[in-house]
């Protein structure tokens, strides 16, 4: 399977399973999710790292929501889902014994500070930041290959964020993305990822929040590089992203059919194989 550091020049889609935040706070279920991902044959599993004193809106801080530990402020909920560096360092050894590459999205600049201590192999910027340019700025500074996610954005948006990849020297895979939790059918507009990779002329990927598997395997027939699908162990558990997400099964079936979209897609070139001229002598009666 190909690695973030090689999707350039690979045949192969890159499958991230994106766990995000959907461990609820707790390593024991972070650890099941890379276990979901390392069973699927995903190939890198995505949390997310954020600094909630900075990442959470002023006027969202002091909402009282009800939470699975009793009601709470938002930035209090925040906090106690936020895993932290001994955590992560579990993650990383983790991951590591499991043989799967991880990573974390920064949604902020001291999250990816954090995060650079421990050399990922890929950076992803979320549709949410994709607009904060001195963050993206932050990003592409670092020099390694980076997803970012375009929801949200028009064209002078992603124009800008081009740019500065560019002028940095950074590897850069747009992924196109509608910014919906669940995200519905009729809203997905794949095309665009035809759209984009005329437009800008690099690779273009997939990230997707629809709850059925096929709309990522269409993505990967029209040429997705990549495809990031959020999981979790049960839709049903409490938390953000989960109704978004695809449960063990239903990832088991995407990665499956992604790993076979290249293979059935060939070269394009007119050929017939060796079966085929023997079954001609079968059925072509009059030669």
């Amino acid at each position: 399977m190909a690695d973030g550091l090689e999707i350039m020049d690979s045949k192969e889609i890159f499958f991230i399973a994106e766990a995000g935040i959907n461990h609820n706070g707790d390593i024991g279920i972070a650890k099941k999710l890379i276990d979901m991902a390392v069973s699927a044959g995903c190939d890198a599993i995505k949390f997310q790292k954020r600094t909630p004193s900075i990442c959470v809106p002023e006027a969202m801080k002091a909402v009282i929501r009800d939470t699975p530990w009793g009601p709470m402020t938002y930035l209090e909920y925040k906090e106690k889902i936020e895993f932290q560096l001994d955590e992560y360092k579990e993650i990383h050894a983790y991951c590591g014994s499991k043989g799967i590459a991880w990573s974390a999205s920064a949604w902020d600049i001291p999250s990816l500070v954090f995060l650079d201590q421990f050399n990922l192999p890929f950076h992803k910027i979320a549709s949410a930041l994709s607009t904060n340019l001195e963050f993206v700025e932050a990003v592409a500074s670092r020099g390694i290959i980076t997803y970012a996610s375009v929801g949200m954005c028009d064209y002078l948006d992603i124009d800008a964020l081009v740019k500065i990849f560019i002028n940095h020297k950074c590897p850069l895979v747009l992924m196109h993305t509608v910014s919906t939790y669940p995200a519905k059918d009729s809203d997905l507009n794949l095309r665009m990822i035809l759209t984009l990779q005329t437009r800008y002329g690099i690779p273009v990927g997939y990230s997707g929040h629809e709850p059925s598997v096929s709309p990522s395997i269409v993505a990967a027939s029209l040429g997705a590089v990549a495809v990031e699908r959020h999981i979790t162990l049960d839709r049903t558990m409490w938390g953000t992203d989960h109704s978004a997400s695809l449960e063990p099964a239903g990832l088991n079936q995407l990665v499956g059919s992604i790993r076979k979209v290249p293979v059935v897609l060939g070269d394009g070139v007119k050929r017939e194989i060796a079966e085929e001229k023997e079954i001609a002598k079968k059925m072509r009666y009059w030669l």
